[in-house]
């Protein structure tokens, strides 16, 4: 007898009846992009619809790697072809047609004629090696590099301060440090600076005895000019190998308390914008930048107290500054007078005030040619020197200032108390500097009265 089969379609799934044994059911898997590879015509693309999900890829045969892929909203022409010894490209041709929100298709853009004769050429071009996506990029390098070539010294500053500076508590200290020290190229282009226009500033501070200012100013150059050299803007680093003004030597030079007196009282003659400024610094004893940089949304009038959060600080580290009466009088009488901006400090009403070095100056012709050189950071060392000599423990004198603990055995101690931050000891310390600031300040003033 013929053994006789199934047709296939007539196929049972499941021979069983059994009904623990359910039929099997196959569910196409279905994709949210579909592909197909013939022969492209006219006639076919005339009849594609956009998918109503995902996208549809319809490859032609004739031109292999040409390929049109459908979405919901256009359909596009694509080429794959190896690179002659190089990576396989993906190519952009150009639009097939597209369809509206209401499903009406637009006429071609680009025909199968086109795009396969498009295809051709590029394969070409790759067979000979011709890489059209690497030169595209190479041009567009060439162009960005073009145009860094264009850019002049205040041009890439700028830049540099948005990018680079603008999260830094220094930040706007360096920016202008930076224009002071190449403020007579800021109009060239930024291409033509050389290491020699660098190098003048620097040797213009050492030569004028400014040793610290030059070797702040040579690392301020090196890195800016590092960071243009990475950014291509300059070909080669020019700031790297500039010299320094030498090693710089720790200062002993400490302001006495008479000394400390005639500034506090020289200083209302200088005007009500550095008066203020200088006498807070000397009362205070904080960083010249952090006063100079203030916010009235820093001061607490309530509480007496200056608030700096980290990110404008020099160690990054949260800080609280007790106002003695004398500080406080001075902040008040600011208040009084202050106008829309911000800053406690300021000229233009956007940034905080210049001129410092300027109203330093003017200060120092007040004082005479008898008075000793000092500086504004000796404020700090003076309160410091006076504050120890006066009992006042080392890690409440490191707390005032905002160091870092030194190595030595009170600040090391100091640091587990930090957690506090001494507040009512600060606060005491910072009321008998003050009276005696004042009380100096008033020596002095009763002396020339007498004399």
């Amino acid at each position: 007898m013929a053994r006789q089969c199934c047709p296939p379609l007539k196929r049972r799934l499941c021979l069983s009846t059994d009904v623990h044994h359910k039929p099997a059911v196959f569910v196409p898997h279905m994709s949210p992009k579909t592909s197909s590879r013939r022969k492209l015509t006219d006639r076919f693309l005339n009849s594609i619809h956009p998918p109503h999900s995902g996208r549809d890829t319809y490859s032609d045969t004739l031109r292999p790697g040409l390929h049109l892929r459908v979405g919901q909203r256009k359909a596009a022409w694509m080429y794959e072809k190896r690179v002659k010894g190089g990576p396989k490209r993906k190519h952009t041709l150009g639009t097939y047609c597209t369809w509206s929100t209401a499903g009406e298709r637009s006429k071609a853009s680009m025909e199968l004629s086109e795009a396969r004769a498009a295809a051709l050429e590029i394969e070409n071009e790759a067979i000979r090696g011709i890489d059209r996506i690497a030169d595209a990029q190479q041009a567009r390098l060439n162009a960005e590099r073009a145009a860094a070539s264009l850019l002049t010294v205040e041009q890439v500053i700028v830049r540099y301060a948005e990018l680079k500076l603008a999260n830094l508590t220094t930040g706007e200290a360096v920016e202008h440090e930076l224009r002071k020290a190449l403020g007579a190229h800021l109009s060239r282009p930024f291409k033509e600076l050389t290491r020699a226009d660098l190098q003048v500033p620097i040797d213009q501070h050492a030569g004028a005895g400014r040793v610290p200012y030059a070797n702040r100013t040579r690392a301020y150059l090196r890195t800016f000019t590092g960071w243009a050299a990475r950014r291509e803007y300059l070909d080669n680093d020019i700031g790297f190998a500039l010299e320094g003004a030498g090693r710089e030597m720790p200062r002993d030079r400490v302001l006495g308390l008479p000394e400390v007196g005639s500034i506090y009282e020289a200083t209302y003659e200088i005007g009500p914008l550095f008066g203020p400024l200088f006498r807070l610094l000397l009362l205070t004893g904080q960083r010249r930048g952090e006063i100079a940089c203030m916010k009235w949304s820093n001061v607490n009038l309530s509480e007496r107290q200056i608030v700096m959060e980290g990110r404008q600080t020099k160690n990054r580290r949260p800080h609280i500054t007790h106002l003695s009466q004398a500080a406080f009088d001075e902040i008040e009488v600011l208040h009084v007078n202050r106008g829309e901006s911000d800053f406690v400090f300021t000229t233009t009403g956007v940034t905080p005030t210049s001129g410092i070095s300027k109203a330093k100056r003017r200060l120092d012709g007040i004082l005479g040619e008898d008075f000793q050189p000092w500086r504004l950071h000796d404020f700090r060392r003076a309160m410091a020197t006076a504050l120890a000599h006066a009992g006042v423990p080392e890690g409440v004198v490191d707390r005032i200032q905002n160091h870092a603990a030194s190595g030595s055995a009170p600040s090391a101690v100091a640091r587990v108390y930090q957690q506090s931050d001494l507040l009512p000891q600060r606060a005491a310390a910072l009321d008998r500097w003050s009276e005696k600031v004042t009380k100096e300040g008033a020596e002095v003033v009763r002396l020339e009265r007498k004399e």
